[in-house]
């Protein structure tokens, strides 16, 4: 087992290539050409970051910027602030990136970005320096027609705005502000021309996959149990509106642990109750009430390995492996983190019969509503929560409906039949330019 999240990647991509090459058999060169120019990233950029820090000294920060295809568009993806963040990361996601705009159809390739920094360790003042200099070293390489950054792990609204405005800056210096600077960037505050419904997207997305999920499966939502590893942005809002719509969320988490409630849990009570008390141990929330003798604690770890129907990875890769797969009791798993199964994890998943919608798809919402920002940017004008929600749902329908089409076309477990789709797409469009 690798856990190598480049590695991964480019297993996943072999893999599928191997399904695909029937298709392409009397053009079998140019096929292996194109798999092997989407092993590895169109260009990475990377350096140390020069921060002044609030003592006066002055620290270094690694950052990269990988942007992997963009035969189907301008590269598009986010930029994370972590410790752990590495350049094989970094070179996986702008990958997954690139498959996961071609599975909904809409107009990018991928990208991704990130520093390797703890940001909690750092002043506002420092976190804003530390933002304007990565623009300073992206910013011949980024535009609304070339590569499109976004919030990601530990990055905000108020990040993006900052970006924005170092990005501005070094425009108007060169004289070349030519376009409206705000549609180079997406995930901003709506009053810098941010999309409504942004932060909910990735979260509800999944949760329109989640819908469809069930009905393909016969399950009647309100006998449907749900463990949801994460409750940060995207595990908070898909958790939520499972809540709303009657599933019952049994179990959630975050980093120092999670809980389990049979019953149920209330969704909204929960975050309520865990930014209280600063972790989710305390916050068996049921009902509007937060009473600890209602459940028990666990570890992220035994989350996973619940009795439930469903299980949502929504936090860091590679928690699903070869190691604790065998255990997964779930009929399903809806990938809400990037990359959370291995390979070695899938193989086994499959032949246990548990159905699996992968990242690429099941958190999409994201991406799709970033494009709906930058497509509102580039008009000018903004659209209301309404529209955008009304927008985002039929795609994500539509994409999962493309993937359980190949699945039952081609006998292949969820993420072959996600990743068949969308490589082709990719593949088609790089043969169509004469890329390769």
């Amino acid at each position: 087992m690798s856990n190598d999240p480049h590695a991964n990647a480019v297993q996943q991509l072999h893999q599928v290539a191997e399904l695909l090459r029937p298709q392409y058999a009397d053009q079998a060169d140019r096929f292996d050409q194109a798999i092997t120019k989407l092993s590895e990233p169109d260009r990475v950029i990377e350096a140390e970051l020069s921060v002044k820090m609030d003592d006066g000294s002055t620290k270094q920060f690694q950052a990269y910027r990988a942007q992997h295809n963009n035969a189907r568009g301008p590269y598009k993806g986010g930029i994370r602030y972590h410790q752990d963040v590495s350049l094989s990361e970094v070179k996986a996601l702008s990958t997954w990136m690139t498959w996961k705009c071609a599975v909904t159809g809409i107009p990018y390739g991928g990208g991704k970005g990130g520093v390797i920094v703890n940001p909690r360790e750092l002043s506002t003042g420092e976190l804003e320096r530390l933002s304007r200099a990565y623009v300073q070293l992206v910013a011949d390489h980024i535009g609304p027609w070339q590569d499109i950054p976004a919030p990601d792990v530990n990055t905000t609204g108020q990040i993006m705005a900052w970006m924005v405005d170092e990005y501005q800056q070094a425009l108007q210096s060169k004289g070349q502000l030519l376009e409206n600077p705000l549609a180079t960037f997406t995930g901003k505050p709506v009053m810098l021309g941010g999309s409504e419904g942004r932060e909910e997207a990735t979260g509800l997305g999944g949760v329109f996959v989640l819908e469809e999920l069930v009905a393909k499966l016969g399950l009647r939502k309100q006998d449907v149990s749900i463990a949801v590893q994460g409750f940060g942005n995207v595990g908070y809002w898909f958790a939520y509106h499972a809540d709303r719509l009657g599933y019952r969320v049994v179990a959630v988490s975050d980093s120092k642990g999670a809980i389990y409630v049979e019953k149920g849990l209330d969704v909204a009570k929960t975050l309520e109750c865990k930014k209280k008390f600063g972790s989710i141990a305390e916050c068996m929330c049921v009902d509007g009430v937060c009473d600890p003798s209602q459940g028990k604690v666990l570890t992220n770890a035994e989350l996973l390995e619940l009795p439930v129907d469903i299980i949502v990875p929504a936090a860091l890769e590679n928690v699903i492996t070869a190691e604790n797969a065998g255990r997964i009791q779930a009929k399903a798993i809806i990938e809400m983190a990037n990359g959370p199964v291995t390979p070695e994890a899938d193989e086994i998943l499959a032949k246990n019969g548990v159905v699996l919608v992968p990242d690429v798809l099941a958190n999409a919402g994201g991406v799709t509503t970033s494009y709906f920002e930058w497509v509102q940017n580039l008009q000018g004008y903004s659209w209301t929560h309404e529209e955008v929600i009304s927008k985002l749902k039929p795609l994500m329908v539509k994409a999962f409906g493309e993937m359980w089409a190949m699945r039952e076309q081609t006998n292949q477990p969820g993420r072959m039949a996600t990743y068949m789709t969308a490589i082709k797409r990719v593949v088609d469009a790089m043969m169509l330019r004469g890329v390769v």
